[in-house]
């Protein structure tokens, strides 16, 4: 048991230490991790220590450093580090957008070409893209002869497999109308009691991968609509602005874009225009 700070911690956890993991997350995602963010740093890497049977942190950050367990090690790094807080409907104001005015006018919009294309991009165990999936199945009952696709993808892959799976417990749909309920999810028996599975009717409309949004982006797009919520948040402002502008240059003309509740786009982009609350359109 170490001392630091007049608190017992089980592993060493110096400044340099800190610095050095800080560091890496920072190049790998883009993720600032301020001074603040050590203790948390230190609760969700502990247990990979115990995993690993290492002494203190030191001897996890060679380990990281080492490129023979780097690519590995750097995927439970990420893992660890990410958040991946999220609900069915979360920020709710959105999705009655996407219903009520979104995904009419991009019905009528496309109706030429009758091609629809949402992405969600840090979709987390998957309740965002879900959600979309319930509201396009709602506004557009009849998707025979449309080519609509949800994109869902996260840097963090334990998360993608919970996702993948559309397997939830039962309390994550009781805030949720019965009817949608009953509609969209079925109820496990027997073994998967108290469990609930998304209908096949959403799981169809959505491909998972995982992606890290730092690095390169293995599709051309062009987005209709793109969920980026509360993920600029982590970044330092040159790196929101690079990323904002990529997802532009993915985006179709009139496009829109919903951001989480406390981000924003002022200084950060001119290419969108509010339309309402963290909800913007790109200009055509």
């Amino acid at each position: 048991m170490v001392r630091e700070n007049g608190s017992a911690r089980e592993f060493a956890f110096t400044d340099r230490d800190f610095n050095c993991l800080r560091q890496l997350v920072g190049e790998r995602t883009g993720i600032v991790l301020s001074d603040a963010k050590k203790d948390m740093v230190y609760s969700r890497l502990a247990r990979r220590l115990r995993k690993l049977q290492l002494d203190n942190f030191a001897s996890y950050c060679s380990l990281i450093h080492d490129e023979a367990g780097n690519a590995e090690e750097m995927v439970q790094l990420t893992n660890a580090i990410t958040t991946n807080l999220t609900s069915f409907f979360r920020e709710p104001h959105h999705f009655d957008f996407l219903r009520q005015q979104a995904l009419p006018d991009l019905r009528q919009r496309n109706a030429g070409s009758k091609r629809l294309r949402i992405w969600s991009s840090a979709c987390s165990t998957g309740e965002e893209p879900y959600s979309i999936a319930i509201a396009l199945r709602q506004v557009m009952s009849d998707l025979r002869g449309w080519d609509a696709r949800i994109l869902a993808t996260d840097l963090d892959t334990n998360v993608l497999e919970t996702a993948q799976r559309g397997v939830y417990k039962d309390e994550r749909i009781e805030g949720l109308d019965r009817e949608v309920c009953r509609r969209w999810f079925l109820k496990g028996r027997n073994g998967q009691a108290g469990m609930v599975r998304a209908r096949d009717e959403l799981r169809e409309l959505i491909t998972f991968r995982q992606l890290n949004l730092m690095h390169d982006w293995p599709f051309k797009g062009p987005f209709d609509a793109v969920f980026c919520r509360n993920v600029v948040i982590y970044f330092n402002r040159d790196t929101q602005r690079r990323l904002i502008d990529r997802i532009a240059d993915h985006m179709a003309p009139g496009g829109y874009l919903f951001m989480g509740h406390s981000e924003a786009l002022h200084k950060i982009s001119s290419r969108f225009r509010l339309i309402g609350k963290t909800i913007y359109q790109l200009a055509s």
